[in-house]
């Protein structure tokens, strides 16, 4: 059985589309800007993108997936779970200490689409479900009860550090979350 690859402008289109979109913001850029940059025809990206929306969402879940496979790499290392928290955590940090940083594309775009039923927004809140449970299953491999409020607090301590790291020094930030990740772990360890 042979496994069809997305075609070369598909990938030009979305690969475009998704730098744009981090580095912009996703309402201020139109497909015009799009094709112009990624060197393509309008009828080319309607040939793989219906519309706006579709390429938008083809965005999130190329970032969605990405983030997904450096999780799953992680996970799937043999680690024990408090040290692949640590990789996340180290990895989200270099993230963040990046020139292109520009918080986190979710946020962004929920940022963008209030209303709770939008399919943009839908996309963000299925990516933040899925990065949630993992943390959980992970923090309840240390220590069961509580997992899920710990791995609540995990992903307000990421939220704010991507958002800081733009405002602020981002090496500070990252060293201020990786101390907050450790003594998450500690306390989650050793909680009653």
């Amino acid at each position: 059985m042979r496994t069809l690859r997305p075609s070369e402008a598909r990938s030009r289109l979305l690969d475009t589309a998704c730098r744009i979109f981090y580095e912009e913001g996703i309402h201020a850029i139109g497909v015009d800007r799009i094709v112009t940059e990624a060197q393509l025809t309008r009828a080319t990206l309607y040939r793989h993108f219906p519309g706006k929306e579709n390429l938008v969402l083809a965005h999130l879940d190329a970032t969605h997936h990405a983030g997904r496979s450096r999780a799953d790499t992680a996970i799937t290392s043999g680690l024990p779970a408090s040290d692949t928290v640590r990789v996340l955590s180290r990895s989200m940090a270099q993230g963040i200490k990046s020139p292109t940083c520009r918080r986190c594309a979710f946020i962004n775009a929920v940022a963008e689409h209030p209303d709770p039923e939008h399919p943009e927004r839908q996309a963000v809140l299925t990516h933040r479900q899925w990065f949630l449970d993992t943390v959980a299953h992970l923090l309840a491999q240390i220590r069961e009860a509580h997992a899920e409020a710990a791995a609540q607090h995990f992903v307000m301590m990421r939220d704010g550090a991507t958002a800081a790291g733009c405002l602020f020094d981002p090496v500070m930030v990252c060293d201020t979350f990786l101390e907050g990740v450790e003594r998450l772990l500690r306390a989650h360890a050793t909680a009653r």
